[in-house]
């Protein structure tokens, strides 16, 4: 059988906006080179293998953490039947999004071995962006591309770490699925360190994949609508610091705008029940781009909603949603994004008012964004022409 696809490692079903939308860039950007693709969709079966895997996650403590997360945020959420139906709302056009944008798929793979014989279908696997090498997935041994032969090309385009170091008892198999892959590449820089700490290999920070499209593509892709008719003040915060709230209104009260917030998404912050003036639901991830492009100013802890901040040029500050000495801390993709641009002015811990006002030389920035594409686009091309 003639083999003429690029299989996708996405997660392309997250209830988040900025993995949606990564995946989306990722699947454009490989379609622009000229390239058949899919995503890949694994469905895991019980078997004596799974079931022992399973059980040894429980003793990864990053893993138990985020599942923990999740099932506080449940619990809260469902303590408040009015709030869950809202969020039952905004899960729902989440679905209708992966509808509607992904439907390159391939038949579900149901169990590791059939994963491992469907991997055969690709000249390609393409692990993609987004927090997909966490210390707490090493044990799904998907987007590591273990199941993935020898002898077929195994390409990591900017999959992030999420963490500044790999915990001593995972560095041995980190090491191991990393040498497998043919083309290496990181979204952060502390990414390619940690990969040339481990193996020695040389691998290229290139950016994020919604980067790989510019503001213009992305109108083209997603026309521009107000999803908010006022003039507002966009708050985006995934963290849960009530400082970085009370920053926002505080600066809001001065520019005497409204605040439109998305509460809810990846903590139940008990604040977020009355914080901001409109507290959007029945919305997704184009909307999501909309009332970034739309709003007057920008307030987020969210890398995507940095980097859409500055694709659309806008007046922003971003809060560190983790303290720098915490072991979940995430911090890193961001602070990259701003080495790289220049934007380390733009990280704020308060007086925002300080900050969000001061000019941001967009000409100077497009030409920074515009070599970094290039040269991620350069490595792309370079990978997937091993095929």
């Amino acid at each position: 059988m003639s083999k003429t696809k690029v299989g996708l490692c996405v997660c392309y079903d997250t209830k988040n906006f900025g993995s949606q939308l990564q995946v989306l860039a990722t699947q454009q950007s490989v379609e622009k080179l000229g390239y058949d693709y899919e995503i890949i969709i694994y469905k895991k079966t019980p078997s004596p293998v799974f079931i022992m895997q399973s059980l040894l996650r429980l003793f990864n403590p990053y893993f138990v953490t985020g599942k923990l997360k999740g099932i506080k945020k449940r619990r809260e959420i469902s303590k408040h039947p009015e709030i869950q139906k809202l969020v039952s709302v905004r899960n729902k056009r989440f679905d209708g999004f992966v509808k509607q944008y992904f439907t390159k798929m391939s038949k579900p793979y149901a169990g590791f071995e059939a994963l491992k014989k469907g991997s055969e279908n690709y000249d390609t696997v393409l692990t993609g962006s987004d927090q997909l090498w966490l210390p707490q997935n090493l044990g799904s041994h998907f987007f590591t591309q273990e199941f993935v032969a020898d002898n077929i090309n195994k390409v990591a385009y900017a999959p992030s770490f999420g963490v500044s170091q790999i915990p001593w008892y995972q560095k041995g198999r980190t090491a191991k699925y990393l040498k497998r892959f043919n083309a290496l590449s990181s979204r952060e820089l502390r990414g390619s360190q940690i990969i040339k700490e481990l193996t020695g290999i040389d691998a290229t920070t290139v950016c994020d994949p919604t980067l790989l499209l510019s503001g213009e593509e992305w109108l083209t892709l997603i026309p521009n609508k107000r999803v908010v008719e006022e003039p507002y003040i966009f708050a985006y915060f995934l963290g849960e610091n009530e400082a970085h709230r009370a920053e926002t209104l505080k600066f809001a009260k001065e520019k005497n705008l409204p605040v439109v917030t998305v509460p809810f998404l990846d903590h139940f912050v008990e604040c977020d029940q009355t914080f901001g003036d409109k507290q959007m639901f029945d919305m997704d991830s184009t909307d999501f781009v909309n009332l970034i492009r739309n709003a007057e100013y920008i307030c987020t802890d969210s890398f995507h909603g940095s980097v859409f901040s500055i694709l659309n040029h806008k007046q922003f500050v971003t809060f560190s949603r983790f303290s720098d000495d915490s072991k979940q801390s995430r911090n890193s993709r961001i602070e990259s994004l701003f080495k790289l641009t220049g934007l380390e002015a733009r990280h704020c811990s308060e007086n925002v008012a300080n900050i969000i006002d001061n000019e941001i030389d967009y000409y100077d920035i497009e030409e920074k964004l515009k070599n970094l594409r290039n040269e991620s686009v350069e490595f792309l091309k370079t990978a997937l022409k091993n095929t």
